[in-house]
């Protein structure tokens, strides 16, 4: 795993293993990415969350993304979701996109544009 700090206030996680399958996991990244950026926002690319996330019966995503809250930091996750057809999960998606602190994105691009505006 790297953590690449891309502007003041957003890093991007770089790499694509499992990082996060567990609140705990998500706890020992943001508080990685705080210690070593100083960042407030994180950029992860999808492969590292674990697959069960994405199955929100499952309860990671809400665990998960609790934590993130908890502790003040923003986070876009990027990827294609497309091939998740579950209606909960797109309405969660959707849903979180229209707030401040979780986003759903394609593209690296869209996530800081996502988090940068949100600062305002």
């Amino acid at each position: 795993m790297n953590i690449e700090k891309l502007k003041e206030t957003v890093a991007a996680v770089r790499g694509d293993e499992v990082l996060i399958s567990s609140p705990q996991d998500a706890m020992d990244l943001i508080a990685t990415a705080r210690y070593e950026t100083g960042c407030e926002a994180l950029i992860l690319p999808k492969e590292i969350v674990s697959e069960d996330f994405f199955v929100l019966s499952s309860g990671l995503a809400g665990e998960v993304l609790q934590k993130f809250v908890n502790y003040g930091m923003k986070v876009a996750i990027v990827g294609d979701f497309s091939r998740y057809t579950s209606k909960p999960l797109q309405d969660f998606i959707r849903e979180s996109n229209r707030g401040k602190t979780v986003f759903f994105v394609g593209t690296e691009a869209e996530a800081l544009e996502s988090l940068s505006r949100r600062e305002r």
